[in-house]
């Protein structure tokens, strides 16, 4: 994608989809992946934020206290507490042993809480999003 417009509604929509699974996904008791997906959710929406503010390609990272920062997001010390948690998500979806650990403490209380928490902070980037384009 060449143009930074069409990035920036690529990655906004593509978030907007992957909360929607997310939710999907905790409906059919898939907990750890909807864990994953609300990873995917926060990421993709912060990359439209990066990409908005800088008018460049977001990089290839998956870290989301870090995408967070190059969005240069004020976050209180729970919101940032909170994207460390859920960042380990996105390696606990995908790699052997760690995904085992995750599928194991991903029952249906402790996933609640954390895709509450992704819609939470998922409105909050909007909002902040938001403020940027009033700028």
């Amino acid at each position: 994608m060449s143009n930074i417009d069409e990035q920036i509604n690529f990655w906004e929509k593509s978030a907007k989809k992957e909360l929607n699974t997310a939710k999907d996904l905790f409906e059919l008791k898939r907990y750890d992946a909807c864990l994953f997906f609300c990873h995917l959710a926060l990421e993709k929406l912060l990359k439209s934020l990066v990409a908005e503010k800088t008018k460049k390609t977001p990089l290839y990272v998956h870290d989301l206290e870090r995408l967070a920062v190059l969005c240069k997001l004020e976050m209180d010390e729970e919101t940032t507490q909170n994207l460390r948690t859920i960042t380990r998500f996105n390696i606990a979806g995908r790699y052997g042993d760690i995904k085992y650990n995750l599928y194991k403490v991903a029952n249906k209380k402790y996933t609640e809480k954390y895709l509450k928490i992704t819609k939470k902070i998922f409105l909050w980037l909007k909002k902040q999003k938001l403020q940027l384009n009033r700028k």
